[in-house]
């Protein structure tokens, strides 16, 4: 299938690792430019390189921290200047910290807040004026299936990602006239290194190692495994691109069968 993606611009937000890097990766390989964005100036630059040598593609790697309010405006300009437009956006951002609810304050949740539905907002607002001089125009938001089916010890992320689904599936519906796509996807466990890390916090807790936490979460899944950023990166490029044209206001679960819900 031709995904008609060849020549379109993307910025990715999150994409020195993980979910946002291996979406990029795959933006690249069928063909578009792609602004990678992470805090770290040296790991996105490393991740530039890494997807130009892979792709051949054309990769402007912009450190910013997305929780920051000016961040958002000074990614897309970047963006449009460099590659005179933009018609893809993928909105990514790291999750906030696990633990129970006692443990954390009103400056917890509002940096979780900043970090989990603020930056998305923010994106997205600024990309807008962008997006509707494109004949391709579509947007990403990179969730959780936490939204659906609460994970334990994830409170933040449990209530926040909730946010941003209700967000994405209203721009949707709103801008819909427009030509703009809106979609979400909701991944479940997944090798990434933040991942590793939720293990770690588990395997602190239960005295146990990373491996015996993996294996355990594991078997919530159909395939007795988690996923890999590779298979998440098929579903996203594809829900990006003009072959999903008449796909909008979708939140797809790709989870190996985690979620156990019915609808």
């Amino acid at each position: 299938m031709d995904l008609k993606l060849s020549g379109k611009t993307a910025l990715v937000t999150g994409a020195s690792r993980g979910l946002g890097y291996a979406t990029a990766l795959g933006l690249a390989a069928e063909g578009c430019q792609v602004a990678i964005n992470s805090r770290s100036a040296e790991s996105i630059s490393a991740a530039a390189d890494k997807i130009r040598a892979a792709t051949g593609a054309t990769i402007l790697p912009l450190p910013g921290d997305v929780t920051q309010p000016a961040s958002a405006d000074q990614l897309v300009q970047q963006t449009v200047a460099e590659f005179a437009g933009l018609d893809l956006l993928v909105t990514n951002s790291g999750g906030p910290p696990a633990g129970k609810f006692i443990d954390f304050d009103d400056a917890t949740w509002e940096r979780a807040v900043e970090l989990s539905l603020l930056s998305h907002v923010r994106l997205i607002r600024a990309a807008i004026p962008h997006l509707r001089r494109s004949a391709a125009a579509s947007v990403l938001t990179i969730t959780s299936y936490s939204v659906k089916q609460p994970i334990p010890n994830l409170v933040l992320s449990n209530s926040i990602r909730a946010a941003t689904v209700g967000l994405t599936k209203s721009l949707a519906l709103e801008l819909g006239s427009e030509g703009i796509r809106f979609n979400s996807i909701l991944p479940a466990w997944t090798e990434t290194e933040r991942v590793y890390e939720l293990m770690a916090h588990r395997a602190s807790i239960s005295g146990g190692t990373i491996e015996e936490e993996i294996a355990r979460q594991s078997k919530d899944s159909a395939f007795n495994r988690m996923g890999s950023p590779n298979e998440f990166a098929n579903a996203a490029v594809f829900l990006l691109s003009p072959a999903a044209s008449y796909i909008t206001g979708v939140m797809l679960s790709v989870d190996g069968g985690m979620y156990k819900g019915v609808f």
